[in-house]
């Protein structure tokens, strides 16, 4: 055992005993960072305004802070990035992450002096809680692969502005610079394509131990270096141990990951955003995220059947139930006040609280009543491809509400990575399995105001060439698996087979 891997085992047993500590104390956790949170932020142009100075209890902050999306918010935020003080939090933050925004351009979401270890940490902690619970330490010496944005920045007003991922990136630890791919020069390059060609070109030589990025650009990264190769991934990088992924739902990925890599790894999956980093898997056998509940985070949730109604109701840890569908409410050290985030989680543990991202509230298809998410469609499709066989690359699903002829239905643009297979029987699996999850859809369905989905092929790289013609591939973009209406859907469609 290297030098190395004893530090990791020695710092993993560590930091594990300092999550058992707030994981098995979760409302007094979030009590203190609650009371730290207004505490701190009471003298800002914000809690001013919202009468910080009274509030006490979580019930307080309720009935003085409204619920706000980013456009709500967007008034202090346009303050921040103007450069001036105080506004949301103390002084000016560090940086602005950089996103990209629905309704009007670009985002700037604050990272503070406060928040911006919370980021470092998750990853890192995840990692080591990993270690702890395995004992594998074989990865640490080998070399690291963490495709992310430019870690280039630009200035706005005294304040440092990029994505998050280049943020971060100026960040990693010494210990880690050495197994670090791939290299600054190549982090730099904008264009997404041409990164991918020269990441495979420093890597390949590599002894590569962990991949860690969103699937769709891993998934790229990984065809072509196969296609290139003539192997499996396992077979060019023997000692590939361990895949850490978020951002997107594995699942749909799964089959044609195994297939790419050619044999079983351990995986790591993380929740994290400009927002904050919320929770990282801690188990390897158990479903869901442990929620990080000591990082400078308030939560707030709110049932997603309800969330449109007046004043509905916000619940906190401790009154939560599992398998329940909620919009996710933050209030964070970087200055965001009940703040809706955009996603769904499910609790499928209370003890500890560990999470799944469910989908984002925006992002359904309900234009029959049916209201289908994310989680729904995602799962249907794990199901309906294990069954028979059939990978996919991609896929995003949209109501035909007008059809040319017969009745309504969900279509399905699915890119596949074969053309061998019973599509028809497929098809039919995948109809079932939403019928069977969704009660609402199965009465549409079983009352004939749907006809069962139908399937759309689309070439292949099609929903790549998709996302690069909307100046979207790469980065921390991604695909919404769900739409409401037919703008993605008749986009796409311009790639059918």
């Amino acid at each position: 055992m290297s030098i190395k891997e004893i530090g990791a085992k020695i710092f993993a047993k560590i930091v594990k005993a300092q999550i058992n500590k707030w994981a098995n104390n979760p409302v007094e956790t979030q009590q203190k960072v609650f009371q730290n949170l207004i505490s701190e932020a009471k003298d800002t142009e914000f809690g001013k305004d919202h009468h910080f100075r009274e509030i006490k209890t979580p019930q307080d902050f309720v009935k003085k802070v409204p619920l706000r999306d980013y456009e709500a918010l967007k008034p202090y935020i346009e303050k921040v990035v103007a450069g001036e003080e105080n506004i949301l939090w103390k002084g000016k933050p560090l940086y602005l992450a950089k996103t990209s925004g629905t309704t009007s351009g670009a985002k700037y979401i604050p990272i503070t002096k406060e928040s911006m270890p919370s980021h470092i940490k998750g990853a890192r902690n995840a990692i080591l809680n990993y270690i702890s619970e395995t004992g594998k330490t074989k990865f640490v010496n080998g070399k690291m692969i963490f495709l992310q944005g430019s870690p280039e920045l630009e200035e706005k007003n005294g304040i440092k502005v990029g994505r998050l991922s280049g943020i971060v990136a100026h960040f990693v630890p010494a210990y880690l610079q050495s197994n670090r791919l791939p290299s600054w020069e190549t982090n730099c390059i904008e264009d997404w394509e041409t990164k991918v060609d020269k990441v495979i070109e420093e890597t390949l030589p590599e002894n590569m131990s962990v991949f860690s990025g969103i699937p769709s650009w891993l998934q790229m990264y990984f065809e072509r270096i196969v296609q290139k190769e003539k192997k499996k991934i396992s077979q060019i990088f023997p000692n590939f141990d361990l895949l850490i992924y978020g951002g997107v739902n594995y699942e749909p990925y799964r089959e044609k990951f195994n297939e790419l890599i050619g044999k079983k790894i351990d995986s790591i999956e993380l929740f994290p955003a400009s927002e904050g980093f919320f929770a990282y898997q801690d188990q390897q056998h158990q479903k869901g995220m442990l929620l990080r509940l000591d990082a400078g985070i308030f939560y707030e949730f709110i049932k997603a059947d309800e969330f449109f109604e007046e004043n509905p109701t916000s619940y906190t840890i401790g009154e939560i139930e599992k398998e329940v569908n909620y919009v996710m409410i933050i209030s964070t050290n970087a200055g965001l006040w009940r703040y809706n985030l955009g996603d769904t989680v499910k609790f499928t543990s209370i003890k500890p609280y560990r999470v799944i991202v469910s989908g984002r509230i925006k992002h359904f298809t309900s234009a029959f009543g049916e209201h289908v998410i994310a989680s729904e469609v995602e799962k249907a499709m794990a199901e309906a491809s294990e069954k028979h066989g059939i990978q996919i690359n991609e896929f995003t699903v949209a109501p035909e509400t007008n059809p040319k002829e017969g009745l309504p239905y969900h279509e399905w643009l699915i890119e596949f990575s074969s053309e061998e297979g019973d599509f028809e029987a497929f098809a039919q699996s995948l109809d079932k399995s939403m019928q069977k999850q969704n009660s609402y859809y199965f009465d549409l369905i079983d009352g004939k105001i749907l006809r069962p989905l139908v399937i759309t092929k689309i070439a292949k790289q099609g929903f790549q060439n998709y996302m690069k013609s909307i100046g979207k591939l790469g980065g921390q973009n991604k695909l919404p698996r769900l739409s409401n209406d037919r703008k993605i859907a008749e986009a796409i469609s311009k790639y059918k087979i």
